[in-house]
């Protein structure tokens, strides 16, 4: 049975009012967010890269992330050497066909990721197996590890650093996500302009 416009109201008006709750968890972690930035920019600065990726919403997440980066957030200026690796369907598909699912980011990031890279891993869950095996993986090469996650799962341990965010429902998590991605955009891309305003 369909629900009344009063009932459908209301969940609306819960589901906006946990968006904003999450947002405002999210001034509690600046700092850590902005160390995370300041990493990144480090490593980009001494011709390292940063590696993204996730599943489902959070790859689509890592796609928008790297294209703010190569491309630009607010302001021109340089493209930086960003690569999310859930784009070529080629080697998702020959990785996960041969090597099973769970491999199909590890794999990558033995190919591509090399030491002081940021190798940023995202999922909602802090539990999805692909994701743990290519923070994993990017450990041994001796890259810098960032987890993007909820509040359960063991990605938010295994990391470097870990933004988790306080909360298991997934369309809210990944909303706090994208706002801690911008976050993230806007404070690497200030460091490359030639003037700076932070």
């Amino acid at each position: 049975m369909r629900e009344s416009k009063s009932t459908i109201e209301n969940k609306l008006n819960q589901q906006l009012e946990t968006s904003i709750k999450l947002h405002e968890y999210l001034k509690t972690q600046i700092g850590n967010i902005i160390k995370i930035s300041r990493i990144i920019e480090e490593a980009l600065n001494t011709g390292k890269k940063v590696i993204v990726f996730g599943n489902g919403g959070s790859a689509a997440d890592s796609q928008h992330m790297v294209g703010e980066l190569i491309g630009r957030f607010y302001q021109e200026r340089k493209p930086l050497r960003a690569i999310a690796l859930t784009t070529n369907t080629t080697i998702l598909t020959a990785i996960a066909n041969d090597y099973g699912f769970k491999k199909v980011f590890s794999r990558q990031i033995e190919a591509l990721a090399e030491k002081g890279d940021v190798v940023i891993g995202i999922s909602t869950s802090g539990k999805s197996k692909n994701v743990l095996l290519g923070i994993e993986e990017a450990k041994k090469r001796g890259a810098i590890t960032v987890a993007l996650t909820g509040n359960k799962g063991i990605l938010k341990t295994m990391a470097d650093y870990s933004i988790s965010i306080p909360s298991n429902d997934t369309p809210r998590i990944q909303e706090a996500h994208i706002a801690t991605e911008h976050i993230i955009c806007y404070l690497v891309e200030n460091s490359f302009l030639s003037v700076k305003s932070v």
